[in-house]
């Protein structure tokens, strides 16, 4: 148990020392609008505008989104994302989208006690602190307590599949 306690307080550390795109907490805008002015999500925000997921990423939630910057969506393979853009792929743009959405207000201090989490897609994302980092899945999370008023974002350096 002391080990345990030893690893989520060194991975808290790490984390509330990580960048935070967002210094203050922006409670009045929803987790879209934190998306579109921070300016790294461009990608992700046309995602979910073209899965039709704006309206409910806007909702009341409290959502806890696991948001893939520019660079993880174009590291992906050439042709990905425009392929995942197309009308007849929106149901497969929708289980990749929703993978990354877990229910409810997980905050980094949260994140790093868990081993894994449900997502709205249904399967549930490995969750590791491994070297002083936190892993969802294989993606390493680079910013995190994004506030907005119906969740929270912590931005991560890949995008991860279902």
């Amino acid at each position: 148990m002391k080990n345990l306690f030893s690893i989520a307080l060194l991975a808290v550390l790490v984390l509330w020392s990580a960048p935070n795109v967002a210094a203050q907490p922006d409670t009045e805008k929803d987790i879209v609008d934190i998306a579109v002015e921070a300016g790294t999500f461009e990608t992700l925000v046309a995602a979910v505008t073209a899965a039709e997921l704006v309206d409910v990423l806007k909702g009341e939630g409290p959502f806890t989104v696991f948001a893939p910057t520019d660079e993880a969506f174009a590291a992906l393979p050439e042709g990905t994302v425009e392929n995942l853009l197309k009308p007849e792929n929106k149901d497969q743009l929708i289980a990749v989208l929703t993978y990354h959405v877990v229910p409810g207000r997980v905050t980094s201090a949260e994140v790093v006690i868990l081993t894994e989490a449900a997502t709205v897609q249904g399967s549930t994302v490995d969750i590791k602190v491994k070297e002083d980092k936190v892993y969802i899945d294989a993606a390493t999370v680079i910013a995190v307590d994004i506030e907005a008023s119906n969740g929270i974002i912590h931005a991560i350096d890949a995008v991860i599949l279902p």
